[in-house]
């Protein structure tokens, strides 16, 4: 029987690529339609979680599942303490820091640098009042009151530089400080020209004092005060900064110890174990940093507290009656030099008469509210000693009043000007008895403010310390539950 021959084979299934034809030894090629291997895993498995979630997705789900198991949620539990605990000292340790600067700012900084902007006003002040006593006492200046005024010159040319070099040019103190470096020159330069014209006996000399004590009146003393309310201002905010109470580090501490209480009553209800040596260990170093902290920081208030009020408080005004006897001071000279020449804006008064009677009237009442708030003999004693000065001044400038009133020019100097009996001697009184004032509430002041940065001292490094033992604490009593379930 005959057979019919093999039908020849199918073609290959469509999408199915047929190898290509070469040299033996040579491997098929792979499909255009065959999908390479995935990177990311040798066997080419997607490095993505089926369902394309990310590592954050799978790390909340891990979270999850450890949450549902006791060793899984004491593990949490042990981060989170040890977390909290070492935040409350951190926390504590930054804000005390931050309180500690600002009361070292308020000792070593803004409180010198108030009381360097009073010196220049004062010596300011001073200096125009000596030069015109200078040209009061004749052609022949007093070697005395020369001295004095080139002292008071060199002393606020000295307080300005150093005022200048811890001071920020661009803001107000750097304004007023360069104001008064660029009229300080010009304002020496006035006064040498009176003293030359005044030496050689022309009327000239007063005219030239009387425009310097203008460019003093109208552009110096109010540019001095402006830099001196701007450093008091200072030193106002300084003060306020160190006395603020560290609310993060309260908040931060309460949060701690109320966590470790339930952590602690939550051991006891699963375990009927009363304590755990290690949380409580953390409880008593986080109790340790809040009672350090409150105790610290009331302390210091307190001190700062006695600081601002009998010594920052005095030392204002101790300052403004010295800044009202200056004036005083200046405008008795000047109503001398004057001599009725420059009349008030009505047109009915003596203008430095009018002047000095402000001046008065400020120093008694600045003399009154330092008496009230002086505390012990010590602080009265200069008050009352300035007070008494002040009134005897009064009594010897209304009897020179009344003889220049009555034409007597040359009596009515001699009580202004000369080393005794007259109303020079009575000022020269007021205002050491102020300047030992000053001395005695500036050393309060000192003193009280630096306790208060003693308070402070040594909590940010203790704090710190106390932070990381109850970490280790609350992490030692966890594992010591933990070691229960291996």
């Amino acid at each position: 029987m005959t057979y019919p021959p093999n039908a020849p084979a199918a073609p290959a299934a469509r999408g199915v690529a047929t190898a290509s034809a070469g040299p033996a030894g040579v491997p098929a090629q792979p499909s255009a339609t065959t999908a390479p291997p995935s990177p990311g895993s040798p066997d080419g498995s997607s490095a993505v979680e089926p369902g394309g979630r990310g590592a954050w997705a799978v790390a909340r789900e891990r979270l999850r599942e450890a949450a549902t198991t006791e060793p899984g949620r004491l593990q949490i539990l042990g981060a989170v303490l040890a977390l909290l605990v070492v935040a409350f000292g951190a926390v504590t340790a930054y804000e005390v820091a931050d309180r500690a600067s600002a009361s070292e700012d308020v000792v070593h900084r803004s409180q010198p640098l108030s009381a360097d902007a009073a010196a220049v006003y004062r010596s300011l002040a001073d200096a125009d009042s000596t030069a015109a006593a200078g040209v009061l006492a004749g052609t022949l200046e007093p070697a005395e009151s020369r001295a004095r005024y080139l002292r008071d010159i060199a002393t606020a040319s000295r307080l300005l530089v150093k005022a200048a070099a811890q001071t920020d040019g661009s803001s107000a103190s750097g304004r007023e400080i360069t104001t008064l470096n660029e009229q300080l020159p010009r304002y020496t330069g006035l006064v040498e020209r009176a003293r030359a014209a005044n030496r050689q006996g022309l009327p000239l000399g007063g005219a030239y004092l009387r425009y310097a004590n203008q460019q003093m009146t109208r552009h110096m003393l109010p540019a001095a005060e402006r830099l001196y309310a701007a450093e008091t201002e200072r030193l106002r905010r300084d003060d306020d900064a160190a006395r603020a109470w560290p609310v993060a580090s309260l908040a931060v501490g309460l949060l701690a110890l109320g966590v470790l209480a339930w952590a602690q009553r939550r051991h006891y209800t699963r375990t009927h174990r009363v304590f755990s040596p290690g949380l409580l260990a953390a409880t008593a170093a986080s109790l340790a940093v809040l009672v350090w902290l409150l105790a610290a920081h009331t302390v210091a208030r307190s001190e700062l507290s006695t600081a601002r009020a009998q010594g920052q408080a005095s030392l204002q005004l101790l300052n403004e009656a010295r800044i009202s006897s200056l004036k005083a001071r200046a405008n008795e000279n000047l109503t001398q030099v004057a001599r009725g020449a420059v009349l008030t804006e009505d047109g009915k008064d003596d203008k430095y008469e009018a002047d000095y009677a402000t001046a008065m009237e400020a120093l008694t009442t600045a003399l009154a509210g330092a008496r009230e708030l002086a505390d012990d003999d010590a602080g009265r004693g200069p008050v009352d000693e300035a007070a008494a000065r002040a009134a005897e001044w009064k009594e010897r400038h209304t009897a020179a009043r009344a003889l220049g009133e009555g034409g007597d020019f040359l009596g009515a100097l001699r009580l202004i000007i000369g080393p005794k009996g007259t109303t020079g001697e009575t000022f020269d009184r007021v205002d050491a008895a102020l300047e030992r004032g000053l001395a005695h509430e500036q050393a309060e002041f000192t003193r009280a403010a630096d306790d208060a940065g003693d308070a402070l001292a040594a909590l940010p490094a203790g704090a710190t310390a106390l932070g990381f033992l109850g970490a280790l604490g609350a992490l030692l009593g966890i594992n010591r539950r933990l070691s229960e379930y291996r």
